[in-house]
């Protein structure tokens, strides 16, 4: 039997090869500069101007909105009532015109909400207070009565009634009106409170 001889011996590496280094490239490191600070105050600084610039608008918006003066009641209550005088030819729709504009002002003008009551409410209710004098009151109540009769039983009344009417109502109104008091006392944002038919009547300046 014959001896087979094999050569096994490795391949030789060779010395001179060197080891291939494959790390990732490390990011360019950021050098503080020293003026962060500065960029901090100057934010700061911004927010505060802004909100100090904010502030001042609305505080003038708020003082534009509080000098809109006030028009006192019996102003607007003569006003609807010469609106009213566009309607005399039409009986119905002027009573009603009328007597919602006399209510509408003695709720505002004395607090007393005449608009939600039917006529015979609003007249016992009255007669119990001294919003109103005694001549007044009875004017006041034949005022409604006469154009309850127009608004609800079909009455006819002519012009000349109409007038008497209207007459009625603005009599009202300028014996009732705020004094110069009571309006800057409402200007100045007091409670206006409204006087007693006695002390009106020894107010010389009542209209």
């Amino acid at each position: 039997m014959a001896l087979v001889v094999t050569n096994s011996t490795p391949a030789a590496t060779p010395a001179s090869s060197p080891l291939v280094d494959i790390r990732e490239i490390k990011p360019p490191v950021e050098i503080p500069s020293g003026y962060e600070w500065l960029w901090w105050v100057l934010a700061a600084l911004a927010i505060i101007v802004a909100g100090y610039l904010l502030w001042k608008w609305w505080q003038k918006r708020k003082a534009q909105a509080a000098i809109v003066p006030v028009v006192p009641a019996h102003v607007r209550a003569r006003e609807k009532l010469r609106a009213a005088l566009t309607l005399i030819a039409q009986p119905k729709p002027f009573c009603i015109a009328v007597s919602d504009a006399a209510r509408a002002y003695l709720e505002e003008r004395f607090s007393f909400h005449a608009p939600e009551r039917t006529t015979e409410e609003f007249l016992r209710e009255l007669s119990a207070t001294d919003l109103l004098t005694k001549p007044q009151k009875q004017s006041l109540g034949g005022f409604l009565e006469s154009c309850d009769l127009v608004k609800f039983a079909k009455y006819e009344p002519g012009e000349s009634e109409l007038r008497e009417l209207y007459g009625s109502a603005t009599r009202l109104v300028d014996e009732t009106a705020e004094t110069k008091a009571e309006n800057r006392n409402q200007e100045s944002g007091k409670e206006p409170r409204p006087e007693t038919p006695d002390a009106r009547r020894q107010t010389p300046d009542a209209k």
